[in-house]
């Protein structure tokens, strides 16, 4: 006689349990005893992430998830935008609704109602939001054929996944339902609706403004910040999309299937050399700048756009001079610690403050200085030998992690300073409800630029990558809106060309590593993507930096 089930263990106790064979993640999860307060939304099986809907038939090991972790954030999420585009679709039938940016803590929504959005339609949408949270209704996970699932989005007019699933080469796709309102989701779902248990929704500029559960208070919202600036960027990025005719994935295959790659490239690296002459120009109108400050998160090619800014400021007549923050570590011994008990390089105090703006006012003033050298083999800073005199005709050149932060240069009034955010700040969607975050274009840049030129494993990136983004969220992000200027450094090609270095490099995540959860739904969702070869882009591109063939030195 056949068994009739199957083994699990669970990571959550250490515990191992018999189940019924086809049994639910759901309903192994209340056999296991546990009791996660924001949980389980999701789930780490075999290292792969899955919603609470799959059924197991072998023997499995299983991590429960809850809304603190990445994953089950982001299962959460997505649930919650399929209950606003189900609220909305039935308030405002021929409405249409995008997910559109990552903004203030929450999600900027685009809806087209055909009038300006009220405060009013706000309100009723925000309550039949609550009315199906409320009604506990299921969240059913479906299987048909993509060509059945294709007719089903024609017909409901969802253009964007049409063309996303019509690029995919499929046989099956997956789709979720609630109450008979079927919409996609690449990633999992929560299983019901009632586990929404927190959120908030408001008018935003033109739009609606989606606020969450913070990961790390997962009781309260994520804290509502005014980011003006980063929206500036957000409607700059959508009237390049406008020039390109690209908003989604589907949009992007279609082009590449069409021959436009080229074309694409070309103008979309002529778009932002644009915005960097733009910065240029801005520079050289205010009298009296001596210092030119780029800040951006790790991997957001700020090093290029550094280089290039430069070369925009000499056909200004401005000659820039670019020194390193490095140079200015303290003492290795010296450096404050992080809760660890590790030496925490990425905080502020790891840099000579007092002397950084002493000897800033000294080239002001017209004064000729001794700039120091860290010496990162005995951790000290030693006497370099170079001596700098700023001329008339030139500014100081900065970049790091600490060029927005106030304290940095607190000592050099404001009126002499420029600051710069570049970043990836905005991208492509996979479609209308589907964002991919710029996150995750940063995190693909550093796969392919630690593995080119540090010999590092995608293993070790991924492993790494949560606290580079808990240094960012600390040093970086609180003061982006100081930014003089922001520059958006994503390419909305981007994908589809670091696509074929990336997917080699995540393929070898051995399967029994806690990685390899990251580096397959990064796979999962580069698999949506044509490929665009590489030497199609120009040795100027801020790719190069991570892809290699840069015709700057770094």
């Amino acid at each position: 006689m056949a068994d009739l089930t199957k083994q699990i263990f669970c990571k959550n106790n250490g515990k191992t349990l018999q189940v019924p064979v086809g049994s639910t993640l759901e309903e192994i999860y209340n056999l296991t005893g546990l009791e996660l307060k924001y949980g389980p939304v999701s789930a780490h099986v075999n290292n792969k992430v899955e919603g609470m809907h799959m059924r197991v038939y072998r023997q499995k090991e299983i991590e429960f998830l809850d809304v603190s972790s990445s994953s089950g954030h982001r299962t959460y999420t997505r649930t919650l935008f399929f209950i606003l585009c189900k609220a909305v679709h039935e308030l405002y039938p021929s409405a249409t609704v995008a997910i559109d940016i990552p903004v203030s803590n929450g999600y900027y929504v685009d809806i087209s109602l055909g009038r300006p959005i009220t405060t009013d339609d706000v309100s009723r949408i925000r309550g039949r939001m609550q009315e199906i949270v409320t009604a506990a209704l299921p969240v059913h996970h479906r299987e048909t054929t993509t060509e059945e699932a294709i007719q089903m989005f024609t017909e409901l007019g969802e253009q964007s996944k049409v063309k996303l699933l019509k690029s995919t080469g499929r046989l099956y796709t997956t789709y979720y339902d609630i109450d008979g309102y079927k919409d996609y989701y690449y990633g999992s779902l929560l299983t019901n609706t009632s586990q929404i248990y927190l959120f908030e929704l408001e008018k935003y500029y033109d739009g609606l403004l989606l606020r969450l559960p913070s990961r790390e208070r997962p009781d309260e919202l994520g804290e509502l910040i005014r980011q003006d600036k980063m929206f500036g960027i957000f409607k700059e990025h959508h009237q390049w999309q406008s020039i390109l005719g690209l908003r989604t994935v589907g949009d992007l295959n279609g082009a590449i299937d069409r021959g436009y790659s080229s074309t694409l490239i070309q103008v979309s690296e002529a778009l932002q050399e644009k915005k960097i002459a733009k910065i240029a120009d801005e520079i050289a109108q205010r009298k009296g700048i001596r210092l030119v400050l780029i800040a951006g998160p790790s991997s957001s090619g700020k090093t290029t756009t550094c280089k290039r800014l430069s070369i925009q400021l000499l056909t200004n007549g401005i000659k820039p001079i670019g020194i390193s923050l490095d140079d200015y570590f303290i003492d290795r011994e010296k450096t404050p610690l992080d809760e660890k008990g590790d030496y925490d390089f990425e905080h502020l105090h790891a840099l000579n403050l007092p002397l950084l703006n002493e000897q800033l006012t000294a080239l002001f003033r017209g004064d000729e200085v001794e700039l120091p050298r860290y010496d990162f083999q005995t951790g000290k800073s030693v006497k370099s030998g170079k001596s700098l005199r700023l001329h008339d005709d030139e500014v100081l050149v900065v970049e790091g992690i600490h060029a927005l932060n106030p304290e940095l240069t607190s000592q050099i009034p404001n009126e002499q300073i420029f600051r710069v955010y570049a970043s990836a700040l905005t991208t492509i969607l996979l479609d209308n409800h589907n964002y991919i975050p710029t996150t995750d274009n940063r995190l693909l840049r550093r796969i392919i630029r630690d593995h080119k030129y540090r010999g590092v494993s995608a293993r070790e990136t991924i492993r790494r990558w949560p606290s580079v983004r808990a240094g960012e969220n600390r040093w970086i992000f609180p003061f982006q809106e100081n930014a003089d200027a922001m520059f958006n450094t994503a390419m909305l090609f981007e994908l589809a060309v670091i696509k074929s270095q990336a997917e080699p490099l995540l393929e070898q995540v051995p399967e029994n590593c806690p990685e390899y959860a990251e580096a397959y739904r990064l796979r999962k969702f580069l698999h949506y993507i044509r490929p665009i070869p590489e030497t199609q882009i120009p040795p100027t591109s801020l790719l190069r930096e991570f892809l290699g063939g840069s015709s700057f030195e770094y």
